[in-house]
């Protein structure tokens, strides 16, 4: 028989026997044959993501980007220009970048698909009767699947069994508290005002079980559940091009114009005043403009981005695409999620309240490093009666459990009972004792209705009931209070003042939970609800919540600094998040609006961008409205990083400039959707990775000053060459120029890559997006200032040479052993120069003697890297026929060695008096 096609919530509303009826199955199971047929009709239990471009696809866009096309155009003009070495060496260059950007790509891939291990291998179902361990991806509508306390559920599905199960749901609604299952069907009604996702007789996959056992029919499987559906959802997102790539493409476009720009002009100077024949001046011209393309600037800035992706693995950040680095560094909005990325998801408990006063519990988490003080004083526990029956009625009526792993607690079980244990330990109050004086007769399991739990024990003179749950529900079933070890009836005004309290607890943020206990006459052996949990006697409550991060306040503070908007977008209730949100530092004004998801649905566009402009809490949201709220910021023009860890999370993580998902409790699509997995789960890992983001930034820049001033000396020695009509040989061949932008100059640009991170750079805004890597004020140092003062010193050595050969009484040499030596000093002089360039982009304003010349080994590694390259070609035979060098003598290499020092120092002198004119 096949399933009937049904929504959730009318699977809800039927009794037991009709889900049975309409699913075609029974408590005692499918069998094989039946299963082995539902197999083949829904096929298997598997949540298809969509993974982007296939590999080949992915492979092929390294050597498709504007940079990329540029290059190898650039090669092609190299070889019609009979400049075949030239063209050989520059594809080669383009197909050494793309091969390292693919593998850099596969290596963050790998390190992904080894993080996503969320949903379960194996469930346990009942086949002909019989309990069966299968795969999950076995598994089809109307299994019947056992739960118990621990398993991850793995399929959508109703519950006939239900023995105080309670379920984390946070991986869909974003709300790290537990919520309690039943087996018994709801009204349409009560289903529709609590609520997605809050049927209390369904279970959906992606979510675990936290305490008690069951037993479940499934519904919906692989993309038919609700996890698949949002998982198709994000599967929907386009992926947009990242700000970097849009740069490089301006830049690439930038480049292109000048480098076109120059060849014009030269070839119009090599026909007009040369007189070059129009081919000979139109390869010429070829040549320029193959010199202009800084060839070496793609896999400089590849590399940059490989080495920031290393950097941040270290600092928790797995970042999935090497353009994403960048894309961090303009963020201006993150809409964080808030259970275990602002917070630590372990419940604390913070306030004891009871009848005779108020205790403070220090500590955080589930680590027992606390204790318990009144009025600021340390309790003695034996002298507190009523705070020790507090803490025996916690502790006793609870079924978690701390346990110690890898040195730290881990709690099993559910987080406001794991609270209740911490408290015991800071009390001193010996858990593990008192239930062994006290065994549990009977338990009462806790249920939505009710909205308590109790368990019955044997004292050692009488039983007693202990009694735990909401403060309403626990104050309707109690009739006296207790305070300082003395019963009496419970007042009125009693209950006004215990509300009040509560009231002022939920103010601030705080999970209240109340306690209470009676003692059991010998004839009361009806252990039922009705019969015990009456005339209970009122004991206090405790004031709970989920503590901040460790540094996420200072994280927080930096972000503000930054000019960079964070706003909560939670599953939670609205007073918790502005609770939290305070309490960290993220709200910081009265003019706080919290949008709840309801509110959301009925806003429009237009409204919901107007209350994006004020401080904003958004809770209670559907995966849908994450993912507008994200569209919207867009919209308003901002750069949005989105974090989470649920599947409800997917679709924003996806539509966000950066998604960010937790590496520890993250789902399966939730770090497929991302663009980078924080291995620890913690909000101020962003905050680095978007340092990072800033600093990988102006680093490209510092290296693009580098790479550009080059051409400039590269290009004077063809344009006085032009200009005295040939009467000065050509001072620099092409591949020699090539040598310059392929060889020496990419060992200290890649230093300049790893430079730190400039004091201040955290207390800036965001770059606008207007705002483009190759700016005016770059070009005009690149060539203005460094470029000028590198052709001076390139020209000179041209002349030192000719000089010494006798010149000016005769002419300049244009043929042998003194004109490649000439070149050859040149070219030298060129490279020497960029070694005092190097020093000097590395700092805007600031001196190099504050920084210090050895503070980045990398730059120096660069320099002895890029002396040792022009070594080879002075002196290496086959690289000399090559490349059109010849060894050089003592004299010019004092020559060349004194040339950075002037260069240095003139920078200094102008940094210097910016320096006293900012101040």
């Amino acid at each position: 028989m096949e399933m009937a096609k049904m929504e959730p919530k009318q699977w809800a509303t039927i009794d037991k026997e009709e889900v049975f009826k309409k699913s075609g199955s029974s408590t005692t199971g499918l069998s094989g044959d039946e299963a082995a047929k539902r197999l083949a009709q829904y096929g298997r239990n598997v949540i298809t993501t969509q993974n982007g471009p296939s590999r080949l696809k992915a492979f092929f866009k390294n050597f498709s980007s504007l940079m990329s096309l540029l290059l190898w155009i650039a090669g092609g003009i190299a070889f019609v220009a009979q400049m075949h070495e030239l063209g050989v060496a520059i594809w080669l260059v383009n197909i050494i970048n793309g091969l390292f950007s693919f593998w850099q790509q596969q290596r963050a891939q790998a390190a992904t698909d080894a993080l996503q291990k969320m949903l379960p291998s194996y469930a346990k179902v009942l086949r002909d009767g019989a309990p069966l361990k299968v795969t999950t991806e076995e598994l089809v509508p109307g299994d019947i699947i056992l739960l118990n306390s621990g398993d991850n559920i793995p399929a959508d599905g109703r519950l006939f069994v239900c023995d105080s199960l309670q379920v984390n749901q946070s991986s869909l609604t974003g709300e790290a508290v537990p919520v309690s299952k039943e087996d018994a069907s709801q009204s349409q009604a009560a289903i529709q005002a609590a609520g997605r996702f809050s049927e209390a007789n369904l279970v959906y996959e992606g979510t675990s079980v936290v305490a008690g056992s069951g037993q479940m029919i499934v519904l919906a499987t692989g993309m038919d559940t609700e996890f698949g559906q949002i998982a198709s959802l994000t599967g929907t997102v386009t992926e947009t091009v990242t700000p970097l790539e849009k740069e490089l493409n301006v830049l690439t476009r930038q480049i292109s114009v000048i480098a076109i720009i120059i060849g014009i002009l030269f070839f119009l100077a090599a026909v007009f005043v040369v007189k070059y024949p129009i081919v000979q001046a139109f390869l010429f011209a070829l040549g320029m403009v193959v010199a202009f393309i800084p060839e070496g600037l793609l896999p400089t800035v590849t590399l940059a981005l490989a080495n920031a992706v290393q950097k941040m693995a270290k600092r928790n950040a797995l970042v999935k695409h090497l353009n994403s680095v960048e894309t961090l560094g303009e963020t201006t909005v993150i809409c964080s999620d808030k259970t275990g990325t602002l917070t630590k998801n372990q419940m604390t408990i913070e306030k004891v309240w009871l009848p005779v006063g108020e205790y403070a519990v220090s500590g955080s988490g589930y680590e027992a490093h606390g204790n318990v003080t009144q009025e600021g004083r340390p309790i003695e526990l034996s002298l507190e009666q009523d705070l020790e029956t507090f803490i025996r009625i916690g502790a006793l009526c609870n079924n978690s459990a701390i346990e110690e792993k890898d040195g730290h607690a881990h709690l099993v079980g559910g987080p406001d009972e794991g609270s209740l244990l911490v408290l015991a330990q800071k009390a001193l109050f010996p858990v593990k004792q008192e239930s062994q004086s006290n065994p549990r007769i009977k338990e009462l399991p806790f249920d939505s209705q009710r909205k308590r739990m109790s368990t019955i024990h044997q004292g050692e003179q009488k039983r007693l009931i202990f009694t735990k749950g909401g403060i309403n529900e626990v104050l309707a079933v109690c009739s006296q209070y207790r305070k300082n070890g003395k019963v009496a009836p419970l007042t009125a005004d009693l209950k006004r003042e215990i509300l009040t309290q509560n009231d002022q607890y939920a103010k601030e943020g705080l999970r209240t939970l109340a306690c209470a206990y009676r003692p059991l006459a010998p004839e009361e052996t009806d252990y039922t609800v009705e019969a015990t949990e009456q005339n209970l006697i009122f004991v206090g409550l405790s004031a709970s919540q989920d503590p901040p991060r460790d540094n996420v306040m200072e994280a927080i503070e930096k972000c503000h600094k930054a000019s960079i908007r964070i706003i909560m977008v939670t599953g939670d209730y609205g007073l918790t998040a502005e609770s939290i949100a305070r309490k960290i530092g993220i709200v910081q004004g009265e003019d706080l609006r919290i949008v709840t998801g309801d509110q959301l649905a009925q806003m429009s566009d237009a409204e919901l961008k107007e209350n994006l402009t004020h401080e904003i809490i958004f809770a209670r949201v559907a995966p849908e409205q994450k993912y507008r709220v994200v569209d919207n910021l867009q919209q308003l023009g901002e750069v949005v990083a989105s974090t989470g860890d649920g599947v409800n999370d997917a679709p924003a993580l996806k539509k966000a400039d950066i998604g960010v998902a937790m590496g520890i409790t993250g789902t399966d699509v939730a770090k497929e959707a991302a663009d980078m997995i924080l291995t620890d789960d913690n909000f101020t890992s962003i905050v680095n990775a978007i340092e990072e983001g800033r600093t990988v930034y102006a680093n490209i820049r510092r290296f693009l000053l580098y790479i550009l001033n080059s051409n400039v000396p590269e290009a004077v020695p063809s344009l006085l060459f032009l200009l005295s009509r040939g009467m000065i040989p050509l001072p620099l061949t092409v591949m020699q120029i090539l040598t310059i932008d392929l060889g020496t100059d990419i060992f200290p640009a890649l230093g300049l890559a790893s430079e730190p991170t400039e004091e201040g750079l955290m207390e800036r805004p965001p770059r606008e997006k207007n705002t483009h890597l190759l700016t005016k004020k770059l070009l005009w140092k690149a060539f203005g200032w460094y470029g000028l003062m590198a052709s001076l010193f390139a020209t000179l050595a041209y002349f030192f040479v000719n000089w010494r050969a006798g010149w000016p009484s005769q002419p300049l040499a244009a043929t042998g052993h003194t004109y490649v030596l000439a070149t050859t000093m040149t070219l030298a002089a060129i490279v020497f120069s960029q070694i005092g360039a190097v020093f000097n982009c590395r700092t805007n304003t600031e001196s190099l003697f504050k920084v210090g010349f050895f503070s980045n080994r990398r730059v120096l590694f660069g320099i002895v890297a890029e002396i040792v390259i022009i070594l080879a070609l002075v002196y290496l035979p086959i690289l000399q026929g090559l490349f059109h060098t010849t060894g050089i003598e003592l004299q010019d290499w004092l020559f060349l060695i004194a040339i950075p020092l002037p260069i240095i120092l003139l920078e200094e002198l102008r940094k210097a008096w910016l320096r006293r004119k900012a101040a």
